[in-house]
Protein backbone atom coordinates (compact mmCIF):
# COMPACT_ATOMS: atom_id res chain seq x y z
CA UNK A 1 0.00 0.00 0.00
CA UNK A 2 1.12 3.64 -0.60
CA UNK A 3 2.44 5.29 2.06
CA UNK A 4 0.67 9.01 2.34
CA UNK A 5 2.75 11.84 1.34
CA UNK A 6 3.88 13.30 4.53
CA UNK A 7 2.61 17.12 5.06
CA UNK A 8 6.10 18.43 5.21
CA UNK A 9 7.40 17.40 1.83
CA UNK A 10 4.17 18.77 0.29
CA UNK A 11 5.19 21.93 1.76
CA UNK A 12 8.88 21.74 1.28
CA UNK A 13 7.73 20.59 -3.00
CA UNK A 14 5.59 23.11 -3.34
CA UNK A 15 8.84 26.01 -2.46
CA UNK A 16 10.59 24.27 -4.98
CA UNK A 17 11.88 26.72 -7.89
CA UNK A 18 10.91 24.61 -10.66
CA UNK A 19 13.60 26.69 -12.88
CA UNK A 20 16.35 24.84 -10.09
CA UNK A 21 18.69 25.69 -7.87
CA UNK A 22 19.82 29.32 -7.92
CA UNK A 23 23.79 29.26 -9.56
CA UNK A 24 26.87 29.53 -6.87
CA UNK A 25 27.68 32.24 -9.58
CA UNK A 26 24.95 34.75 -9.33
CA UNK A 27 24.69 33.66 -5.21
CA UNK A 28 28.17 34.53 -4.41
CA UNK A 29 28.08 37.94 -5.92
CA UNK A 30 24.70 38.69 -4.58
CA UNK A 31 25.82 38.07 -1.00
CA UNK A 32 28.73 39.81 -1.27
CA UNK A 33 26.75 43.31 -2.33
CA UNK A 34 24.98 42.19 0.94
CA UNK A 35 27.93 42.19 3.06
CA UNK A 36 28.72 45.21 1.56
CA UNK A 37 25.75 47.04 2.21
CA UNK A 38 25.02 45.57 5.64
CA UNK A 39 28.36 45.46 7.40
CA UNK A 40 29.25 49.27 7.86
CA UNK A 41 26.03 50.09 9.10
CA UNK A 42 26.55 46.95 11.62
CA UNK A 43 30.21 48.52 12.40
CA UNK A 44 28.68 51.88 12.87
CA UNK A 45 26.70 50.51 15.64
CA UNK A 46 28.98 48.32 17.15
CA UNK A 47 31.05 51.46 17.79
CA UNK A 48 28.62 53.70 19.64
CA UNK A 49 29.25 53.74 22.92
CA UNK A 50 25.52 52.71 24.37
CA UNK A 51 26.51 54.26 27.70
CA UNK A 52 27.13 58.05 26.91
CA UNK A 53 24.35 58.09 24.00
CA UNK A 54 21.40 59.10 25.86
CA UNK A 55 23.28 61.78 27.12
CA UNK A 56 24.62 62.70 23.94
CA UNK A 57 21.06 62.50 22.58
CA UNK A 58 19.55 65.04 25.17
CA UNK A 59 22.05 67.79 23.42
CA UNK A 60 20.64 70.94 22.41
CA UNK A 61 22.19 71.14 19.13
CA UNK A 62 20.92 67.75 18.20
CA UNK A 63 17.32 68.45 19.18
CA UNK A 64 17.39 71.91 17.81
CA UNK A 65 18.94 70.48 14.32
CA UNK A 66 16.62 67.31 13.84
CA UNK A 67 13.52 69.83 14.30
CA UNK A 68 15.15 72.17 11.73
CA UNK A 69 15.50 68.97 9.60
CA UNK A 70 12.10 67.73 10.26
CA UNK A 71 10.19 71.27 9.81
CA UNK A 72 11.42 71.78 6.74
CA UNK A 73 11.88 68.63 4.85
CA UNK A 74 7.83 68.69 5.67
CA UNK A 75 7.09 72.15 4.59
CA UNK A 76 9.59 71.08 0.90
CA UNK A 77 6.92 68.01 0.72
CA UNK A 78 4.27 70.17 1.06
CA UNK A 79 5.76 72.56 -2.01
CA UNK A 80 6.50 69.53 -3.73
CA UNK A 81 2.58 68.14 -3.67
CA UNK A 82 1.39 71.61 -4.55
CA UNK A 83 3.75 71.88 -7.68
CA UNK A 84 4.55 68.22 -8.28
CA UNK A 85 1.33 66.13 -8.47
CA UNK A 86 0.36 68.92 -11.46
CA UNK A 87 3.78 68.56 -12.88
CA UNK A 88 3.46 64.39 -12.56
CA UNK A 89 0.13 64.53 -14.43
CA UNK A 90 1.20 66.81 -16.84
CA UNK A 91 3.67 64.07 -17.82
CA UNK A 92 1.95 60.97 -16.98
CA UNK A 93 -2.05 62.58 -18.50
CA UNK A 94 -1.36 64.81 -21.21
CA UNK A 95 0.74 63.97 -24.76
CA UNK A 96 2.67 67.22 -25.95
CA UNK A 97 5.01 68.31 -28.02
CA UNK A 98 8.57 68.20 -25.65
CA UNK A 99 7.25 65.83 -23.22
CA UNK A 100 10.18 63.78 -23.28
CA UNK A 101 12.82 66.69 -22.64
CA UNK A 102 10.65 68.01 -19.49
CA UNK A 103 10.94 64.63 -18.02
CA UNK A 104 14.52 64.96 -18.94
CA UNK A 105 14.81 68.67 -16.83
CA UNK A 106 12.97 66.82 -14.30
CA UNK A 107 15.38 64.29 -13.61
CA UNK A 108 18.25 66.45 -13.87
CA UNK A 109 18.75 67.39 -9.90
CA UNK A 110 18.56 63.64 -9.24
CA UNK A 111 21.89 62.99 -11.20
CA UNK A 112 23.72 66.42 -10.67
CA UNK A 113 26.32 66.55 -7.85
CA UNK A 114 24.41 67.91 -4.78
CA UNK A 115 27.42 71.14 -4.44
CA UNK A 116 26.57 71.38 -8.15
CA UNK A 117 23.03 71.65 -7.19
CA UNK A 118 23.52 74.30 -4.02
CA UNK A 119 25.86 76.40 -6.76
CA UNK A 120 23.03 76.70 -8.91
CA UNK A 121 20.34 77.96 -6.45
CA UNK A 122 22.95 80.48 -5.23
CA UNK A 123 23.44 81.62 -9.19
CA UNK A 124 19.32 81.88 -9.82
CA UNK A 125 18.61 82.87 -6.14
CA UNK A 126 21.39 83.91 -4.00
CA UNK A 127 21.54 87.61 -3.26
CA UNK A 128 23.24 89.00 -6.27
CA UNK A 129 21.30 86.17 -8.05
CA UNK A 130 19.37 86.54 -11.57
CA UNK A 131 16.50 86.12 -9.41
CA UNK A 132 17.81 86.72 -5.92
CA UNK A 133 18.96 89.99 -6.54
CA UNK A 134 15.52 91.45 -7.75
CA UNK A 135 13.64 89.58 -5.24
CA UNK A 136 15.61 91.51 -2.62
CA UNK A 137 15.61 94.77 -4.24
CA UNK A 138 11.43 94.20 -4.16
CA UNK A 139 11.03 93.34 -0.91
CA UNK A 140 13.89 93.07 1.19
CA UNK A 141 14.13 89.28 1.07
CA UNK A 142 16.93 86.67 -0.17
CA UNK A 143 16.60 82.64 0.10
CA UNK A 144 20.12 82.02 1.65
CA UNK A 145 21.28 81.46 5.11
CA UNK A 146 17.64 81.28 6.09
CA UNK A 147 15.23 78.38 6.77
CA UNK A 148 13.52 79.18 3.93
CA UNK A 149 16.70 78.67 1.87
CA UNK A 150 16.80 75.44 3.27
CA UNK A 151 13.23 74.40 1.99
CA UNK A 152 14.45 75.92 -1.60
CA UNK A 153 17.28 73.30 -1.85
CA UNK A 154 15.04 70.25 -0.56
CA UNK A 155 12.48 70.71 -2.93
CA UNK A 156 15.13 71.44 -5.50
CA UNK A 157 17.00 67.74 -4.48
CA UNK A 158 13.71 66.44 -3.41
CA UNK A 159 11.10 67.20 -6.26
CA UNK A 160 12.53 64.50 -9.34
CA UNK A 161 11.76 61.78 -7.00
CA UNK A 162 8.57 63.06 -5.84
CA UNK A 163 7.47 63.87 -9.20
CA UNK A 164 8.26 60.34 -11.50
CA UNK A 165 7.39 58.32 -8.36
CA UNK A 166 4.07 59.90 -8.88
CA UNK A 167 4.10 59.93 -12.21
CA UNK A 168 4.83 55.93 -12.20
CA UNK A 169 1.62 56.10 -9.34
CA UNK A 170 -0.66 57.67 -12.36
CA UNK A 171 0.47 55.88 -15.30
CA UNK A 172 -0.11 52.58 -13.74
CA UNK A 173 -3.83 54.04 -12.32
CA UNK A 174 -5.76 52.63 -15.68
CA UNK A 175 -6.99 55.74 -17.52
CA UNK A 176 -9.82 54.13 -18.88
CA UNK A 177 -11.47 55.50 -15.89
CA UNK A 178 -10.85 59.13 -16.82
CA UNK A 179 -12.55 58.32 -20.20
CA UNK A 180 -15.45 56.99 -18.32
CA UNK A 181 -15.95 60.20 -15.94
CA UNK A 182 -15.47 61.97 -19.38
CA UNK A 183 -18.06 60.30 -21.00
CA UNK A 184 -20.18 61.14 -17.63
CA UNK A 185 -19.93 64.88 -18.01
CA UNK A 186 -17.02 65.33 -15.63
CA UNK A 187 -14.66 68.04 -16.20
CA UNK A 188 -10.90 67.65 -16.06
CA UNK A 189 -10.44 69.09 -13.37
CA UNK A 190 -13.01 66.73 -11.74
CA UNK A 191 -11.38 63.83 -13.00
CA UNK A 192 -8.99 64.73 -11.81
CA UNK A 193 -10.01 65.65 -7.86
CA UNK A 194 -12.64 62.56 -7.99
CA UNK A 195 -10.52 59.66 -10.09
CA UNK A 196 -7.28 59.95 -10.66
CA UNK A 197 -5.84 61.45 -7.20
CA UNK A 198 -8.04 58.76 -5.46
CA UNK A 199 -6.96 55.46 -7.90
CA UNK A 200 -3.06 56.88 -7.62
CA UNK A 201 -3.12 57.71 -4.05
CA UNK A 202 -0.87 54.98 -2.00
CA UNK A 203 1.49 55.87 -4.38
CA UNK A 204 1.24 59.55 -4.28
CA UNK A 205 1.84 58.68 -1.02
CA UNK A 206 4.72 56.50 -1.58
CA UNK A 207 6.49 59.15 -3.45
CA UNK A 208 5.60 61.49 -0.93
CA UNK A 209 7.41 59.32 1.83
CA UNK A 210 10.22 58.41 -0.50
CA UNK A 211 10.67 62.63 -0.77
CA UNK A 212 10.60 63.15 2.48
CA UNK A 213 13.31 60.70 3.30
CA UNK A 214 15.47 62.32 0.50
CA UNK A 215 14.90 65.57 1.58
CA UNK A 216 15.76 64.56 5.11
CA UNK A 217 18.82 63.40 4.06
CA UNK A 218 19.96 66.34 2.08
CA UNK A 219 23.15 68.08 2.73
CA UNK A 220 25.46 69.08 -0.39
CA UNK A 221 22.92 71.65 -1.63
CA UNK A 222 22.30 72.69 1.70
CA UNK A 223 25.22 73.57 3.02
CA UNK A 224 26.53 75.33 -0.14
CA UNK A 225 23.35 77.35 -0.56
CA UNK A 226 22.62 78.23 3.14
CA UNK A 227 25.92 78.09 4.69
CA UNK A 228 25.65 75.81 8.67
CA UNK A 229 24.11 78.00 11.08
CA UNK A 230 22.98 76.16 14.34
CA UNK A 231 19.37 77.19 15.05
CA UNK A 232 18.90 78.23 11.38
CA UNK A 233 20.75 76.54 8.30
CA UNK A 234 21.99 73.62 10.91
CA UNK A 235 20.34 70.63 9.69
CA UNK A 236 21.12 66.57 10.85
CA UNK A 237 23.54 65.85 7.93
CA UNK A 238 25.58 69.68 8.44
CA UNK A 239 25.59 68.54 12.24
CA UNK A 240 26.91 65.49 11.45
CA UNK A 241 29.80 66.50 9.63
CA UNK A 242 31.08 69.37 11.62
CA UNK A 243 30.69 67.27 14.52
CA UNK A 244 32.68 64.62 13.46
CA UNK A 245 35.54 66.92 13.31
CA UNK A 246 35.66 67.46 16.45
CA UNK A 247 33.73 64.54 18.57
CA UNK A 248 33.46 60.92 16.87
CA UNK A 249 31.08 59.78 19.70
CA UNK A 250 28.24 62.50 19.13
CA UNK A 251 29.06 61.83 15.55
CA UNK A 252 27.97 58.10 15.59
CA UNK A 253 24.85 59.08 18.09
CA UNK A 254 23.83 61.77 15.65
CA UNK A 255 24.60 59.11 12.58
CA UNK A 256 22.64 56.26 15.33
CA UNK A 257 19.69 58.97 14.80
CA UNK A 258 19.32 59.39 11.39
CA UNK A 259 19.46 55.67 10.87
CA UNK A 260 16.42 55.07 13.08
CA UNK A 261 15.02 57.30 11.20
CA UNK A 262 15.78 56.02 7.35
CA UNK A 263 14.63 52.34 8.76
CA UNK A 264 11.48 54.26 9.71
CA UNK A 265 10.67 55.23 6.35
CA UNK A 266 11.34 51.94 4.69
CA UNK A 267 8.95 50.14 7.31
CA UNK A 268 6.08 52.91 5.92
CA UNK A 269 7.00 51.69 2.85
CA UNK A 270 7.02 48.41 3.06
CA UNK A 271 4.16 47.53 1.29
CA UNK A 272 5.14 49.27 -2.14
CA UNK A 273 9.06 48.15 -1.54
CA UNK A 274 9.47 45.59 0.69
CA UNK A 275 6.21 43.49 0.05
CA UNK A 276 6.32 39.96 -0.70
CA UNK A 277 5.39 39.03 -5.05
Amino acid sequence: MTQPVSDTWVRSASRADPLGRPPLLLLAPAMLAIFLLVVPLLAMLAAIDWRTLPSQLNSAPLRSALWLSLSTSTAAMLCCLVLGLPLAWLLARVDFRGRTFVRVLVTVPMVLPPVVAGVALRTAFGRTGLLGEPLLDATGFSFPFTVWGVVLAHVFVSMPFVVLAIEGALRSADPEFDSAAATLGASRWTTFRRVTVPLALPGIVAGMVLGWARSLGEFGATITFNGNYPGRTQTMPTLIYVTRQSDQDAALALSFVMLVVSVAVLLLLRDRWLGTP
